[in-house]
């Protein structure tokens, strides 16, 4: 940011921006603090002119830098921002900031419509803006709502009283389905009746057309005709060439018009979008990938991945349906580095990790990693990236650099103790199912359970580890006794919460129950007191009764719908609040 104490303005006015700045930092995803910093630069000096100071020009223009830095697909600011510099330091900074947007928002009609409107009214060099028309129409031609730019384009060869160039245009447009279909076309067949008929179509199709004429004469045995005649001959049928191209258009358009008319926001905001309006986005790109034609599909996908910006949804749809298109690797590269670089937030990396994924499928292994590890620096405890990014160390580099990658993270400061316990449990199981050695894995569980004792997953991942361990007549009962030894650590040394340990504790009274020995009842009945029994029984936390002595179970609902469940012999020993009691009681 520039220097606060260098402005031209007042004290009040540095205050304000200092303040709507602190405002800023502390929240950059807050687009109406974005909008009261922008409005208080734009007011220093009571309004910011070619004369205003030049700290207070800096401040405007560092300010709507970082701004369309963050929201680059907010067109409106981008045209406000190329009029202010107009206004302050002429045409050419305002070349500058236009050329910008549209680099930002390739597709946006409204802003290379004003940006052509600008280059009409400052250039005075035809071909430098009909350069910048082709440019344009390369760009948002096909647009559904294009008529915006395609009218100033003719306006302006209007301007230049180039009537073939006007005819040309029009050739273009009559093949586009857009909502003014019919009036482009309507204008078409007056300048075609004026225009010369080689104009009209290529010379191999006039030829065709003068050869058909002069076979339909023969066969009627006539004379032969006056030029005047054979021409009238071969513009009927042109005419009813054209015509065939308006049907065409105009079935284009009414197919499309059934998704376009549901459009309710066709342009990008911070604000979330209705779920009918991501539905429609979804049948619109159903549809168009079915009408195979690649270009107009490349266009609808630019025109949603503005309005769904930060949706990954639609920027792994558009990657994966670019990467089914042969011989588009580069394209496929730069949707994700769009996603990931400027739209999707990293609070949801999935497009990132796919992103690294495809630079792996491509041999760039280099930068699949860079990727892994710039996502983590924003999001340290983010699991999904540092497991993927050791399951991509196993494939390249082999098992001991994956479990490296996990080693690292574990020993970390900034990752947290939650995400360090799943990594362990992640840790074990390759051992285990990678590597094949049960016995290291089991020993990673043991070594690690006093620093992540309070983690339920950590629990949960133990428990199923020995569960799923092969067993048979002769082995039961060692595997029984390492199956108890969890839950016996489990009592032991956790202090999740008693609700979850009563969760867990079902996973073993089905164990025993179902694979347990002679005797396993007696374990069963115990467990099923100490754990599920009146507080007087409970080896866990004791409840606190609130009102009126009613006691009811510590269990969360979900656990409490398990347990009826599965086991409604265990839901007597809980007593509901008695309703003759004056009120009732709960658990902290």
């Amino acid at each position: 940011m520039s220097d606060f104490n260098q402005f031209g303005t007042s004290d009040e006015e540095n205050a304000e921006i200092k303040k709507l700045t602190t405002e800023v930092e502390a929240d950059t995803d807050n687009f109406e603090s974005w909008e009261k910093l922008i409005r208080a630069c734009e007011a220093q000096e009571g309004g910011l002119n070619r004369n205003s100071s030049p700290q207070a020009l800096a401040t405007l223009r560092d300010v709507y830098d970082r701004f369309l830095l963050k929201f680059p697909l907010l067109f409106g600011y981008w045209k406000k921002y190329a009029d202010l510099e107009f206004n302050i330091s002429g045409p050419e900074s305002a070349e500058m900031i236009y050329e910008r947007g549209c680099a930002s928002i390739t597709n946006c009609v409204d802003l290379w419509a004003s940006y052509c409107s600008f280059k009409m009214e400052t250039t005075h060099t035809p071909h430098l803006v009909r350069e910048l028309f082709e440019r344009a129409a390369n760009c948002v031609g096909l647009d559904f709502l294009a008529h915006p730019f395609w009218d100033k384009y003719i306006e302006y060869e209007e301007r230049q009283e180039a009537h073939d160039k006007i005819f040309v245009i029009l050739q273009r447009v009559i093949h586009i389905p857009m909502h003014q279909y019919a009036r482009y076309f309507e204008r078409f067949r007056q300048l075609a009746h004026t225009r010369p008929i080689k104009e009209l179509v290529p010379a191999d199709t006039l030829a065709r057309l003068r050869a058909e004429v002069e076979a339909e004469s023969a066969a009627l045995g006539s004379m032969p005709r006056a030029e005047l005649e054979v021409e009238r001959d071969i513009r009927a049928k042109v005419d009813t060439m054209f015509y065939e191209i308006f049907q065409k258009t105009q079935d284009e358009t009414n197919k499309r018009w059934t998704y376009e008319s549901e459009v309710k926001r066709p342009y990008f905001h911070v604000t979330e979008l209705e779920n009918s309006q991501l539905a429609n986005w979804r049948k619109y790109l159903d549809f168009e990938e079915s009408e195979g034609d690649f270009a107009r599909t490349t266009f609808l996908y630019e025109r949603c991945v503005v309005t769904c910006a930060l949706y990954d949804e639609f920027w792994l749809r558009y990657a994966r349906w670019m990467s089914a298109q042969p011989g588009k690797e580069e394209e496929v590269r730069h949707i994700y580095m769009r996603a990931a670089t400027l739209f999707v937030p990293i609070s949801r990396p999935g497009v990132r990790l796919q992103f690294a994924y495809f630079e792996e499928s491509c041999g760039r292994t280099g930068v699949a990693r860079d990727i892994y590890e710039a996502v983590l620096m924003q999001l340290p405890d983010c699991v999904e990236a540092i497991v993927s990014w050791a399951n991509h160390e196993r494939r390249q580099n082999g098992l001991d650099a994956a479990i490296q990658v996990y080693k690292e993270q574990i020993d970390a400061p900034h990752v947290d103790i939650f995400t360090k316990a799943v990594l362990v449990t992640r840790w074990a199981y390759l051992l285990w199912k990678i590597k094949g050695s049960v016995d290291e894995a089991r020993t990673v569980f043991l070594k690690n359970v006093q620093w992540y004792a309070d983690s339920r997953h950590f629990w949960e991942k133990w428990i199923a580890f020995e569960l799923e361990q092969p067993t048979s007549s002769e082995l039961e009962p060692q595997h029984a006794e390492r199956v108890k030894q969890v839950f016996d650590e489990l009592l032991a040394k956790s202090r999740i919460s008693s609700a979850a340990k009563q969760d867990l504790f079902l996973t073993y009274l089905t164990y025993l129950q179902e694979r347990g020995g002679s005797d396993a009842m007696k374990q069963f009945l115990a467990i099923d007191r100490e754990i599920y029994g009146p507080p007087s029984l409970a080896v866990l936390d004791k409840p606190t009764i609130k009102e009126n002595g009613a006691v009811k179970s510590p269990m969360d609902p979900a656990t409490r719908a398990r347990a009826e469940s599965n086991y409604p012999a265990y839901y007597e020993y809980y007593m509901e609040p008695d309703s003759s009691a004056q009120g009732t009681a709960s658990f902290q």
